[in-house]
This record gives C-alpha cells, structure tokens and sequence, in this order.
C-alpha cells in the first residue's frame, strides 16, 4: 500500500473537501471554506498519496479551552486501508490538552468512544418552511455590534470561538445575520447562509423559544429559500416543539460527544453554528 502523507490544508483544499461533504449529503453552505479556513488556519489537515488529497478531517482551536472536530470524510476508493484514522490520530495532537467536541453519526459513536469520547447528548436537525416576518426589533448585524454578539456567543455555548465569529458573521453573497435588540442592545442573533440545498440557519443565540422564533421568520424574509434547516441541541425541546408546531419535521440526529470537560452550553443556545465547527 502506498502511504499517504499528512499537511494541513490550504484554502483551495477546503472546497474539494466540501464537495466532498456535498457527496456525502451533509449539504454545506455555499460560503462555508473561507470562514471555516479563517476559524483556525492550522486547524483542518488532508491525507494525500502521490500528491493527490484522499482523506480529510478538521480539528478547530476556537480558544485555550476547547477545540471542535469535524468535516472527516475519506474518500470512498481509499476507505478500509486506515488512512483515515492515522489522519484522525495526527489531527487530534492539534487540540493539545483542549477539550475536543464533535457531532458524530449513531454508527461512529463506538469508535468515537475508543478515542475517549462520551456522548453528551444529541444535535437533531429539523426541516421546514415557516412564515416569514420582517420585526421591528430585528435588524441586520452591524459592526459595532460585534463585542456584544461575541459576549452572547460565548455565554450561550460555554467558550469563545471570536476567530470563527469574526468571518461567520461578515455578510457576503450567501451569508448573513440578524441581530434581535432592545433599548440596551443586542440581546440574540441568528445566521442564515445559502446552503447546496436550502438554507440553514445558526447559530440562533436567544433568550427563549419565543424570540428564536422572531429571529427565524426574520431570517426567513431575509433569505428566502426552501427548505430551512435548524440544527438544535437535545436539551432544546421548547423550540423543538414549537418548530414542529409549525410543521417542521425532524431529518437527521448526531450524538455530541466530548473528549474531556464539556463546556456548560445554556438555554439561550436555541441553535448551534454547524455540525462540523460546533
């Protein structure tokens, strides 16, 4: 067997990477490589023989504390000759001693365990078409707003990941977010990014089901494609259930599993970012 060989990612390699993800149905968005690459420039690695990428896989540094993994995919023809998870085992130095999370498929959570993950919970994934509704206190993202989006960030998800907001939150053709405020500032905000099928919406970061919902149909009206998709942690069932009120339905689950300390995520997460940074 020719060996593969090991680097970490260059800007380029990340868009095949996603095309490869866009095969494997995991459906990203059609903006993800330049905010997922400027998250941790060091942070996502390739398995490549003669020169040509095979396998890839991403370990995110969002901060001194936690790391999150994604994005491992081998290629079919490679897949069964352990490429993958000698990549998994080089990525993994990269964290450090940070905690490392990941959303994991039901049928990988035994081999995810081998490595010294344990599940958390679960993210599921709801799909849907709910109305959409411009409000008066939901207006877009504006630079000044950034500290005070980055401080509910990190409150709502238990860490700080400012590296990923700052790209996350800059709008371009396919990305943007809405920021829900009161006379004392932000107090929520939601991205919604054009994804190869639909658009998915999160982080959704609200004070309760109520408002995730005002910032949803605000995101609707913003960007109007078929079908939404929101990805919300297990714990979540209020905006759960009301989603499914709305005739949302639920597609797909992963198991949240952490290697070490997990953060102390709260309720004003309605929705997480993505399954492959968190």
């Amino acid at each position: 067997m020719t060996p593969a060989d090991f680097r970490i990612a260059r800007p380029d390699d990340l868009c095949r990477i996603l095309d490869w993800a866009a095969a494997e149905g995991w459906n990203p968005g059609l903006d993800d490589a330049p905010a997922f690459h400027a998250a941790d420039p060091d942070g996502v690695f390739v398995a490549e023989i003669a020169g040509a990428p095979v396998a890839a896989i991403s370990v995110v540094n969002h901060c001194d504390r936690l790391a999150f993994l994604g994005l491992y995919i081998c290629h079919p023809d490679h897949r069964g000759r352990g490429i993958g998870f000698a990549l998994w085992t080089r990525a993994l130095e990269h964290a450090g001693t940070r905690t490392v999370g990941l959303d994991g498929v039901a049928a990988q959570e035994g081999n995810y365990a081998k490595s010294g993950f344990a599940r958390l919970g679960a993210t599921r994934r709801f799909e849907g078409r709910p109305e959409a509704a411009e409000a008066a206190d939901v207006r877009p993202f504006r630079p000044d707003d950034q500290e005070r989006i980055e401080a509910l960030d990190t409150a709502a998800n238990g860490f700080e990941r400012p590296a990923f907001l700052s790209a996350w939150l800059e709008r371009t053709e396919h990305r943007r977010t809405l920021v829900l405020h009161d006379a004392t500032g932000p107090t929520g905000f939601v991205t919604a990014r054009r994804c190869r099928d639909g658009v998915k919406l999160g982080p959704i970061v609200a004070p309760d089901a109520e408002a995730a919902l005002v910032l949803i149909r605000a995101a609707v009206a913003a960007m109007p494609e078929a079908p939404v998709i929101v990805d919300l942690p297990s714990a979540n069932t209020a905006l759960s259930d009301r989603l499914g009120g709305l005739g949302f339905v639920e597609t797909f689950a992963t198991a949240r599993m952490y290697r070490g300390a997990p953060p102390k995520a709260t309720a004003r997460l309605q929705a997480i970012a993505t399954m492959e940074l968190g």
